[in-house]
């Protein structure tokens, strides 16, 4: 086995060991030796990848971000009416949501935190200009309200996170993420 893979081993070990001891303690409370003891390496590791406990939570957020962008935006079809490429676009990040919870938790909580400095949060908003370019086009269309892209994320995406952290006590079923996505709809259509 070459040292290139047993290396992206080991880095991909540190990412999915911050992602959930952020996930399950915070921030604060996922020190760089906890997150070397849960990935199974060495403390000085860590620092062959990242060059402090800053940079490698802003790389693993910079990464999901990624990765979140990369599954909201399959299929999606930037010539597409509004309402056809925004329900596509919406229904893609519920499934990524709902089926990778690891995942959209680290997100969820790398918005709520002033963790992620500036730079790395100006990154992850461009991983989402297709859907702000619909918007935009939508705006300019008169189909989608003239309010700014943190008003139209806030009442229509942002709620998506809240349902599905929900899933105890709220039983998530097609017919309830149609209605989920008629209600966002509604809430930025003019």
């Amino acid at each position: 086995m070459s040292s290139i893979p047993k290396s992206r081993n080991k880095r991909e070990a540190l990412v999915r060991a911050t992602i959930n001891l952020v996930n399950n303690n915070g921030f604060h409370a996922a020190p760089m030796s906890k997150i070397a003891k849960m990935a199974g390496v060495s403390p000085g590791t860590i620092y062959l990848y990242f060059e402090n406990k800053q940079d490698l939570v802003n790389q693993v957020y910079i990464e999901v971000k990624a990765s979140f962008t990369q599954f909201a935006f399959k299929d999606y079809k930037e010539n597409s009416s509004i309402e056809i490429g925004f329900e596509k676009i919406w229904q893609n990040i519920a499934a990524f949501k709902l089926n990778e919870g690891e995942e959209a938790m680290f997100l969820s909580q790398c918005d709520n935190t002033p963790m992620i400095d500036e730079p790395s949060r100006n990154e992850g908003l461009k991983h989402l200009s297709p859907l702000l370019d619909l918007w935009e086009r939508g705006q300019k269309e008169e189909i989608v309200k003239p309010v700014s892209p943190y008003l139209l994320y806030a009442f229509s995406i942002y709620p998506i996170s809240f349902l599905l952290q929900q899933r105890e006590r709220y039983e998530i079923k097609p017919e309830n993420l149609n209605e989920a996505y008629e209600m966002a709809w509604n809430s930025i259509k003019i």
